[in-house]
Order: C-alpha cells, then structure tokens, then sequence
C-alpha cells in the first residue's frame, strides 16, 4: 500500500510540476502532458505482461518518469510506446552492464567538461596567464550546457529515466537503510536526469556566476593607501587584501598585536561597511592610485580631496543577475521548482527548514553568551560587531603573524615547493607513505589571482588543483593558512573519486562535508609548519575556537538563506532594492541573535561576505562543515587522521545522515558541539 500511495504523491509531482513546455491546461485547470494517461497505463500494462510482477515498481516508476520529460518533439505516442518496450531493462545481468557502460562513459564526458573549464579558466585564475577581455567570454563558457539537451533527443536520458528510478530524499532516507552499495550507485544514476532544462538557460548561469567570481577576484583594497582622520597610514605600503577573505583574515591577526591591534580592527571595520552599503569609493577598488579614508569616507590625491562616485550597486548586481539566471530554470525543474529547494534538498540533501532550524537553536543556545563573556576577559574590552572574528582561541594568536610569514615566505617561495611538499603534508598527517605520494601526485599547484580554491578532477586520469595565492616574496601566512584548507579539499577529492567502489557514488553527500575535511586540514596548519602547541588547554580552546567560528558563519548564512527567499518574494526587485533588502536582513538577524551578546544594534557585518556574491546559498556548507567537522574531530581523536579520513571517504555520496552514522556512528546535531563547548566553558571559568 505504501508503494502505492507514494506513486499517487509521484504522480502528481510529475504531472503537475514538469514544467514541459508541451504541458497545456485544460478548461477545468488540469494539466495535461504530451503522453496522455492511457499511453502511460497500455505502456505499464504492457510491460507488465512481458517482464512480470516482480517488475512492477520499476515499471511503473520507470514509465511514468519518462512520460513527464518526453515532448512532441522526442516523437509520437506510438513512438513513447515502442522505446520503453525495446529499451526497458529486466535482466539484471543487462541492467548492471548498462550501468557500467553508462557510468564510463559519464565520467569521460563530465570529466572533459571539467577539464575545458578548468583550462578555459587559466587567464582568469592564474597569474601565469596575461587575462584578456575574450578571456572573460571563455570563462563564462560552459562545455556542457548543451549536455542533457543531447541526451534528451538521442534518447540516452530516456535510457536512464525509465531504467534507473529516481527516489526523493524522504524515499532515499526510508529505504537507503536497507541498501546495498549497488543500489545506493543505481539511485544515483537515477539523480542524473529529473529535468530539462534548456541549454540556454545553463548557459545564462554560467555567465551570470562567472562575471560574479571574476569581479569577487579582482576586488582588492590596497592597505597601504587607508588613512585615518589624522592622514596617518596603518598598514604597510604592499599589503593588498582581497574581499572579504583578505580582509577578515588580517582583522583576524591583529588580535596578536595589544599595540595598533584594535585600531586596525576599527578600520577595516569601517572599509567593510563602505563595501556592504556601496558607499565604497569605485575608484579605490584594486587602485594604489588614491588614498582613502574609509572613516570619513574621503578620498585624496596628491594631498587634495577630490570627488568620487560610489560602487553604484555593483554588487547588488551580481546578485540579481545570478537570481534571474537560476529562476529561469524554476519551471524546467520537476521535483525541486525553486533554486531553494534545489540547493537544499537535491544538492544539500538537507531541506531548508532543517538546516535553519539547525542553525537558530545554535546561535540562540545560552553557550553564546557565556563564551562571549570568556572573550570579553580575554581582550580586556567591550566586545565591538567584529569580535565575530575572534580568533584568540587558535595556538598562533600568540605569535605575531609577521613571524608566521616569515616562515612561510621561506618554506614556499613558489607553486613548485608547495607542490613538493605535498607528500610531506600528508604524511604528518597520518598517511602511510603509498598513499601520501599517489595522492600529492595527483595535484597540481596553481598561482592563484584571487584568494585561492581547489579544484577536482571529475575522472580519475586527471589531477585535481589546488589554486593558491603567492606573492614575489612567498606565501604569506594568510595564503598558507587557506592553502592547507583547499589541500584538504583536494585530499578528499582525490580518494572520493580514486577510492570509492562506483564511479557514480564519487565525492561525498554535499560541500558541506568537502568543507569540514577542509576545516581539518587548517587547523593544523601550524603542526604542519612544525610549530608544536604544548597548552593543557588545547582541546579546549579548539572547542571554543570550532563554537565562536561555528556561530559567526551561521549568522551570515541566515542572512543569505533569508535573502533568497526574499528574492523569490520579490522578483522584480532592482539592485538597489536587493541591497537594500540584504543590509536589513542583515540587521534583522544581528539584532535577534548577536545584538544582546554584543551590545550594540542594527550591525550590517554578516553582509559582507563575498559568497553571497558568486557562490549562491553557498555559505550554509560552511556552519554544516563545522558542524560535521567537530564530530570528526571527536571521533578520530587518538585514532589514525589519514586512515580514517580514507575510511570515511570511501562511503562516497550517501545521504548526509547515513555517511555521518557511518564515519562516527551518530547523526549530524549541534548537540555534541554545545555539550563539549559548555565543558569547555565550565574549565575555563574555573582557571580564570
């Protein structure tokens, strides 16, 4: 009975939500698809007859799955007919060779794609590549957009869709417990092809978020040109930031300097709110030609204040040109009809109102404030908005970060001495020596324009890359700090692809877990400088380092959460009312959740980071990969770190909750991360 009731659900979901150009409505509101309902049943049937019962539920799913995605143009009725009479496969033996073939050959042709892009991309990530204006038109091209459109009229999607059945996450969560790693391999088959989304519409996306990364890239505020009131200049003459991450980052180190520390702060403080309220000055963006003070926001040249005009909105833009790109698709998408629900519930495989509940009985727990106060002693002041930022809890707030890049600067002068020092990473880190090499072998380092990322191969005859920010000098400490956390994305790319039993279970269930190996690797940055931390206090202090992080990023992704579904609320909105919009959201979230642990209302912080920008609904991978990352944490401590990195991973792209009772035996919560930070808390109050 219930396989029945839920081909009902699915029935209607196919019906009423494909989104097939060909559907019409009828003169009583019902929609009608190009396959009528007596095709669909004389088809089932059919089938039946020939294959038997125990073929019903494939069958059937099959059938219906197919029908919501042909059109007039894929052929007639008769036609639908013939196809999943001579195409359905009941054989298993048959149906285990398809799916190999087909697993080969998508990883030939997803991997190609991957590797187009990624070279097409060289002029626009790298500094080894002069970056023309036709670069831009390259990088914004996407190899396979037209990719499910030729499928659909060659018919190979058709194969999948009536052969592979594609289960929702309610189904994936009930019957995946008792699934075998085939099966689990099969339903993601059944994933590939749920809609059909015309090629030109990809393509849209594709030039909406790659001109939203290439101005993120290019965003830099030169330090040395910011003055105070007094014309008094605070940072060093070379120093160039990169937003938010460069920014933020150095914000960061200053807590290591109880002299010009605080004023720093202050600073870029203010250069964030410019940015935030596009009242930043255009002309000071990636310019040294000016010197800007961001307090009273004057720019001078040559001693003179001149006039300037502000950003116009510029970032506003980006997020209305990537709202209207993804919203074009909302009615090609069958099962997941809002750019929402396809982040969350198809990529995430989280839906969105867990992960905001998730998130909000995190940042209201009564630990917030009880760690607040721990750090208000700690700096000897009234917490200010950017305290967000704390960073006292990490080993390196005691050392200066000038010493960190004098390190660093002389350990990796270049690309090619990271690359060679790779293996010796990894085996720090726990990997047996085979394996450190076959992994450090597989990728590359690239000098990185903007503030650095990874890049995964998609087939295993390629490397992933690992994309880093080195200046003339070396690496700085804060391009070391980000490289250790891209490696450990790399790390988890390379085995989830390399390792993993099925092609189609390569990789792990959302980014979110890609971000907590990440989060990993960075924090064991300095171990891997050789800097050992001896304070009984260690465990602690990570504790609390995870929670304050942990609670800063779960802010600014309600805000991006809350900002979409505003946009979907008001689709002709402009840039100006989208900034508008985001900068109240932002305010409204810092006031309900931070206002009475700071002091101080209608802050606008938790707009600035740039994710919002090129990565949409990006940002709630970062607090799940805390999360994720703290249980992993508690699990391997004293256990093997690359051996047990290798076991989780081999788990590949399982449902969220499955992996996490597979890697630590319990399911994602923010319970484990409240109940270690009150224990923290608690040892703390007794030492101070």
């Amino acid at each position: 009975m219930k396989i029945l009731m839920l081909f009902s659900l699915i029935s209607v979901m196919l019906f009423c939500c494909t989104g097939n150009k060909d559907l019409k409505d009828n003169e009583n509101g019902d929609i009608i698809m190009f396959i009528d309902k007596a095709t669909i049943d004389n088809t089932i049937t059919e089938l039946i007859k020939k294959f038997g019962a125990e073929q019903k539920f494939r069958i059937e799913r099959g059938v219906l799955q197919t029908a919501a995605l042909w059109k007039e143009e894929d052929g007639t009725t008769e036609l639908f007919k013939e196809f999943c009479y001579n195409n359905f496969l009941a054989d298993t033996s048959s149906l285990e060779k398809v799916f190999i073939r087909l697993s080969e050959n998508l990883e030939t042709i997803w991997g190609h794609f991957n590797k187009i892009t990624l070279d097409l991309n060289k002029p626009l990530h790298l500094t080894t590549s002069e970056k023309f204006s036709i670069d831009e038109i390259f990088g914004a091209y996407s190899p396979g957009a037209h990719l499910s459109e030729d499928f659909y009229k060659n018919k190979i999607a058709f194969i999948i869709t009536l052969n592979f059945p594609h289960y929702s996450l309610e189904e994936k969560t009930e019957w995946g417990k008792s699934w075998t790693r085939k099966d689990w391999a099969y339903a993601r088959m059944g994933d590939v092809f749920t809609s059909r989304v015309p090629s030109e519409l990809l393509q849209d996306v594709s030039q909406a978020v790659t001109n939203a990364d290439l101005y993120i890239s290019e965003y830099n505020i030169l330090m040395g040109k910011l003055v105070d009131n007094k014309g008094k200049k605070l940072f060093p003459d070379d120093l160039k930031l990169i937003s938010h991450w460069g920014l933020r980052d150095e914000l960061k180190s200053q807590y290591a300097d109880t002299i010009a520390g605080l004023e720093r702060q202050q600073m870029i403080y203010e250069v964030m709110k410019r940015i935030i309220n596009q009242e930043i000055p255009q002309c000071v963006i990636n310019n040294s030609e000016y010197n800007w003070n961001p307090i009273q926001n004057k720019v001078t040249k040559n001693g003179k204040t001149i006039d300037f005009k502000p950003e116009d909105d510029t970032r506003y833009k980006h997020v209305l040109n990537n709202f209207l790109a993804v919203k074009a698709i909302d009615p090609y998408s069958p099962n997941y009809p809002t750019y929402i629900s396809r982040k969350f519930e198809e990529e995430f495989e989280i839906p969105q109102s867990d992960v905001e509940k998730l998130f909000i009985d995190f940042v209201s727990s009564p630990q917030v404030k009880e760690v607040a106060a721990l750090i208000q002693k700690r700096i000897g002041r009234k917490l200010q908005p950017f305290d967000i930022w704390y960073d006292g809890f990490k080993a390196r707030s005691s050392i200066s970060e000038s010493e960190l890049t004098n390190m660093t600067s002389k350990k990796y002068p270049n690309p090619v001495a990271l690359k060679n020092d790779l293996t010796n990473i990894l085996l720090k880190l726990g990997f047996n020596s085979e394996k450190a090499k076959m992994i450090s072998s597989r990728v590359e380092v690239d000098p990185s324009r903007g503030a650095g990322h990874a890049w995964g191969a998609q087939m295993k005859s390629e490397n992933a890359h690992l994309r880093t920010r080195i200046a003339d000098k070396g690496m700085d400490y804060k391009g070391y700090n980000i490289a250790t956390h891209e490696f450990g994305h790399n790390v988890e790319q390379t085995i989830t692809l390399n390792d993993v039993d099925y092609y189609m279970l390569n990789g792990v269930p959302n980014t979110a877990f890609t971000e907590a190996w990440a989060f990993v690797f960075q924090k064991r940055d300095l171990e891997l400088l050789g800097l050992k931390e001896d304070n009984p206090d260690k465990k602690t202090m990570m504790v609390l380092d995870n929670f304050w992080s942990t609670y800063e990023i779960m802010g600014v992704s309600l805000v991006d959460m809350n900002l979409w579904k505003w946009l979907y609320q008001n689709p002709e909105a402009d840039a100006k009312q989208i900034k508008e919009a985001t900068i109240r959201i932002a305010k409204e979230i810092w006031n309900k959740y931070y206002a009475n642990v700071f002091g101080i209302k209608d802050q606008p912080i938790l707009a600035i980071y740039s994710h919002m920008i090129d990565y949409p609904l990006y940002l709630s991978a970062y607090p799940i990969g805390h999360l994720i990352e703290f249980q992993i944490e508690q699990y391997i401590e004293s256990k093997n770190l690359g051996e047990e990195m290798q076991r989780m991973c081999r788990q590949g792209r399982i449902i969220p909750q499955f992996w996490m009772k597979g890697a630590v035996g319990f399911e994602l919560s923010v319970e484990p991360t409240l109940k270690a930070t009150q224990e923290a808390i608690n040892k703390m109050n007794v030492k101070m």
